[in-house]
């Protein structure tokens, strides 16, 4: 009998256990991540090379306004002494006879001047032929002085035409640099709103019930 009784207490304990190990809960399988969609992988590419498209527009927007910096400087370095040459020169000069000599002298120091005034690009090239043919104002029977004021008047016009010229290149980097960020913030929109799309519960949609699936379709979003 007491054998029969221990085999009974052992049999019970046994299917206690079993009874317990079956009573706890199991933590649900966790689902399967949804697969990473490949568009999002191709605009996050794209996105990181027109980042890099636009680092390099504001770089040459920022050397664009520096360049502008640098011409307005020497224009106004210009300006300063074509108004104190023009200052000087207006001083009167007697008028007397010139002699062919001293024509010929005034006709080579015009020359020398708007040559040398051209290498170091203070005149253009083609103000540089308007005053070897003697056009407008580059008159080589004029005083040196006068010479003087003209070279510097053309000096002053070249670089102001330089400083619009630099503004001008300034603005088209600025547009540059501006439509390349907005390359950038439309493919970075792109690639969240990719993701987005990949993260919804797509088994979810699909049992949506046909009673109200506006109203569903509402709710997820």
């Amino acid at each position: 009998m007491e054998t029969a009784a221990t085999i009974w207490m052992v049999l019970l304990i046994a299917v206690a256990a079993a009874t317990a190990l079956f009573a706890v809960p199991r933590r649900p399988a966790r689902a399967a991540a949804p697969p990473a969609d490949p568009r999002a992988g191709e605009r996050a590419l794209a996105a990181e090379r027109a980042a890099e498209v636009s680092r390099r527009r504001r770089a040459d927007w920022l050397r664009a306004q520096e360049r502008v910096d640098a011409a307005w400087a020497e224009f106004d370095a210009a300006d300063r002494d074509a108004r104190r040459v023009a200052a000087a020169a207006a001083f009167p000069i007697l008028k007397q006879r010139r002699t062919r000599a001293e024509i010929a002298d005034r006709t080579r120091n015009l020359h020398r001047m708007a040559t040398a005034a051209c290498r170091q690009r203070e005149l253009s090239i083609a103000q540089l032929n308007e005053a070897l043919a003697h056009r407008g104002q580059w008159n080589p029977r004029r005083h040196p002085v006068a010479q003087e004021a003209a070279l510097r008047a053309a000096v002053r016009e070249h670089r102001y035409a330089a400083y619009r010229a630099a503004a001008e290149q300034e603005r088209q980097a600025w547009q540059e640099a501006e439509r390349a960020a907005a390359t950038v913030r439309s493919l970075r929109a792109e690639v969240l709103t990719v993701r987005e799309e990949a993260g919804r519960d797509v088994h979810y949609e699909q049992q949506w019930t046909p009673v109200r699936p506006a109203e569903a379709r509402l709710a997820v979003r």
